[in-house]
C-alpha cells in the first residue's frame, strides 16, 4: 500500500483579533490511520520561524498513521508571552474538535516542538498553569491537555537577566520589559512540572551552544524523580537543530514514532 500523504496548507485555525492562526495539515492515507494525532510546534527563539520548518515530521509521522498539523504561532515581535503559548493550545483545540472529521480519538493528542516549539511543547504538559495560557483564539470549549509530548533540544528554564538587549536576549524579547521574575517563573517548565505531566521524550545534541544540554538533563532527571515515564536521547557531537541533516531527520522522526505510538 501507498503512503501518500494528504496536504492542506494555510488552514485558519483560530483568529486572535484580525489575525488569522494558520496550520497545515497532514492526513495519512486511507487505512494507514492509527486514531491519533500530533501537533508540530517550529522554533526560532520565538521571534522567527514558520510552521513550514517542520514540514517533514508532518510527512514522516503522517505516513506512520498519525494525523499531523503544523501550526504557526505569534512571534515575540508580534506579541509577548504568552501569545505564543495561547496560540499552540488553539491548534491542539483545533485537532480536538475536528476528530471525528479525521478519524482520531480525542483523547490521543500528542505534541511535538524543536528550540522554541520544544519549550511550549513542555509548556502545554502542564496542568496547573495560568488560565491565561488558554487564550481565545477559537475551539475554547473544548480541552487543550495533551497525552504525550516530545521535546527537541528546548530551554527548560526562562532566564531574566538585569540590563540586557532584547535585541540579543531571546527570553526578555518573549517576555517584555516589565515582566517580573514571577512570570518568567510561570513560563518555565522546569520550574512548574508536576507528578501529572504527560510521558516525555527529550532529544538534544551533546555539544549545543544555543541551548546547553543541561536543560534536558535537568528536565529528565525532574521528571525521573516525579515517577513520569521518560525518556532522553543525546547525539554525541552534535549542534542545535542536528536534525536538520536529513539522516538525522529520518533517525529522530523514527524515534518519535516509536514514542508516540507506545503513549498516545
Amino acid at each position: 500500500m501507498k503512503k501518500i500523504v494528504e496536504i492542506k496548507d494555510d488552514l485558519i485555525i483560530g483568529k486572535n483579533g484580525d489575525q488569522d492562526l494558520t496550520a497545515d495539515l497532514f492526513i495519512p492515507s486511507e487505512g494507514t490511520e492509527n486514531g491519533a494525532a500530533i501537533v508540530f510546534v517550529h522554533g526560532g527563539g520565538w521571534r522567527e520561524g514558520d510552521k513550514s520548518q517542520l514540514r517533514g515530521y508532518g510527512i514522516l509521522l503522517a505516513r506512520e498513521g498519525f494525523v499531523c498539523l503544523c501550526t504557526a504561532y505569534r512571534l515575540s515581535q508580534e506579541a509577548l508571552w504568552p501569545a505564543q503559548i495561547q496560540d499552540v493550545k488553539c491548534a491542539i483545540r483545533y485537532i480536538r474538535t475536528n476528530a471525528e472529521n479525521l478519524k482520531i480519538d480525542p483523547n490521543r493528542i500528542g505534541v511535538s516542538g524543536n528550540s522554541a516549539g520544544g519549550h511550549l511543547s513542555l509548556m502545554t504538559g502542564l496542568s496547573s498553569s495560568d488560565p491565561n495560557f488558554e487564550g481565545e483564539a477559537g475551539c475554547n470549549e473544548v480541552s487543550s491537555k495533551v497525552k504525550a509530548i516530545c521535546a527537541i533540544y528546548p530551554p527548560a528554564q526562562i532566564r531574566k537577566y538585569d540590563n540586557s538587549d532584547p535585541i540579543i536576549d531571546a527570553y526578555k524579547a518573549l517576555m517584555g520589559k516589565d515582566a517580573e521574575q514571577v512570570d518568567y517563573d510561570k513560563a518555565s517548565p522546569l520550574l512548574q512540572i508536576q507528578k501529572d505531566f504527560p510521558p516525555t521524550m527529550l532529544i538534544h545534541g551533546s555539544t549545543d551552544s544555543v541551548v546547553d544540554l543541561s536543560d534536558s538533563t535537568d528536565i529528565y532527571k525532574k521528571l525521573v524523580d516525579l515517577g513520569v515515564p521518560s525518556e532522553l536521547h543525546i547525539y554525541s557531537e552534535e549542534e542545535h537543530a542536528f536534525d536538520s541533516q536529513s539522516g538525522y531527520g529520518r533517525s529522530v522522526a523514527e524515534l518519535q514514532n516509536l514514542f508516540f505510538k507506545k503513549y498516545l
